[in-house]
């Protein structure tokens, strides 16, 4: 048996090993349901721009600083770190078999969100893949091979799963959902360092915990 790391794994490999094909949206809706922000979340979310600003300010951002400056203030603030949601960090995924081929995955993800709402079965999953930035000039879909492979797995238990991939600055939203062939949308790239687009980040976040409620 043929056994490869998720993180290796090239798009094209990703689409043909699971059938993936791609599409795009420009825009949220009717996916999600956006609601405007307080006036304290668009002051948080300011904190957590200028605190991200004076890493990006001094060079290269590691992959923990962007975890720890940006993701997981943005979780809190979306209400991530509340019940229902169980937080897991940085384990190894089980094993990921492919059909009709002699081959087995391997791979850790970073973040991710699990609902344990007791009408929720089985558990709904949200993956998050960091990416670490080098001077933020790394291409956020460097990252998206893996967080497929991630979130294919998840498509056996439930009929859709969300996924984002990050350096911290830009931020990739990606739907994925069952079908003959399954399906991944990537949505518009959002930008922690514009105001309307890192509040259009927040906004989606907290929309995307809402679905597991």
């Amino acid at each position: 048996m043929t056994i490869l790391n998720a993180r290796n794994l090239s798009l094209g490999e990703v689409q043909r090993l699971f059938s993936f094909q791609e599409q795009y949206r420009d825009s949220f809706s009717p996916l999600l349901s956006l609601e405007p922000l307080l006036e304290l979340e668009q002051q948080e979310l300011q904190q957590i721009r200028n605190d991200f600003r004076r890493y990006l300010t001094a060079g290269k951002v590691s992959e923990g600083q962007v975890k720890f400056l940006a993701v997981a203030p943005l979780l809190r603030l979306a209400g991530f770190y509340r019940y229902p949601i169980e937080i897991v960090l940085e384990e190894n995924i089980a094993d990921i078999e492919v059909e009709d081929e002699d081959i087995k995955i391997k791979g850790r993800f970073d973040i991710l969100a699990i609902s344990k709402a007791n009408h929720t079965k089985p558990q709904t999953y949200f993956w998050v893949l960091l990416i670490e930035s080098e001077n933020c000039q790394v291409d956020i879909s460097t990252g998206l091979p893996q967080l497929l492979t991630y979130a294919y797995k998840t498509l056996g238990n439930q009929k859709s799963v969300w996924g984002l991939t990050t350096n911290g600055r830009s931020y990739q939203f990606v739907y994925i959902e069952q079908g003959n062939l399954p399906i991944y949308y990537l949505l518009p790239e959002l930008n922690l360092m514009e105001k309307e687009r890192s509040s259009l980040l927040l906004q989606v976040l907290k929309a995307i915990y809402q679905l597991a409620l």
